[in-house]
């Protein structure tokens, strides 16, 4: 049995900046993130950005992104006004001698507390469609994911989520990831007992969403979220 699915939202908007920091700058890149979250912070009072956050890797990769930054606006016009206000700033040293790359998304499928916090745990997890399957409209995701999500927010587990795809493709298209922000290590462990319960209670929902993707594709990031605001 497939949960009820959440009305359909107005579109919102993230954008993804990831840097891939040499170990040895990380103190330096975390004070420069600091002139980062100020003019962020302003963008959210006044109305042009609806959240934003920072975040620090915590299962490293060779050669992939250690520490990151991310906001989000209902419209595509709000988030490239936040993206010039970050590239009016000066830009740390640090930022010169780090990797980096920026993804673009899309999401009608997302919900969050308002308020700061300062104990979140990123997860995003990244699924590619088998070879001929598809979700119009992410109905089984969104049906299957959707109110667990909910659920967990509700009892506080989580402080936000959303179910989102690239809206500038800089990675093969027809990729969903799921994202989570747990309220805590704990959240993190009430998300999981989530899964297993719905893997048990209902076996028609995880077998639907288990359908449409590969397990070869299926991508996981964790990290340690420094601070986030939700408006």
């Amino acid at each position: 049995m497939l949960l009820a699915q959440p009305a359909q939202k107005k579109a919102q908007y993230t954008y993804v900046s990831q840097w891939g920091v040499p170990r040895g700058m990380w103190a330096e890149y975390e004070k420069s993130a600091a002139v980062d979250v100020d003019i962020l912070g302003k963008a959210v009072v006044d109305g042009t950005l609806v959240s934003f956050g920072t975040y620090s890797v915590l299962a490293h990769q060779e050669g992939q992104p250690t520490h990151g930054i991310w906001f989000s606006a209902m419209s595509m016009a709000g988030l490239m006004k936040g993206l010039e206000a970050l590239r009016a700033a000066p830009q740390s040293p640090v930022l010169g001698s780090s990797k980096h790359s920026d993804v673009i998304l899309r999401s009608t499928d997302y919900n969050g507390h308002a308020g700061t916090f300062k104990n979140g745990y990123l997860r995003v997890g990244t699924w590619n469609y088998k070879a001929g399957a598809s979700d119009p409209g992410g109905q089984v995701t969104k049906a299957t994911m959707s109110g667990m999500f909910e659920k967990l927010l509700d009892e506080g587990a989580l402080h936000a989520y959303q179910i989102d795809t690239e809206t500038v493709h800089s990675a093969d298209p027809g990729a969903v990831n799921l994202v989570i922000i747990a309220n805590g290590a704990e959240g993190i462990d009430k998300f999981d007992a989530a899964i297993d319960e719905m893997q048990k209670t209902n076996p028609a929902g995880e077998k639907a969403f288990g359908s449409l993707f590969t397990e070869s594709g299926h991508r996981d990031m964790l990290a340690r979220v420094d601070m986030m605001t939700h408006k």
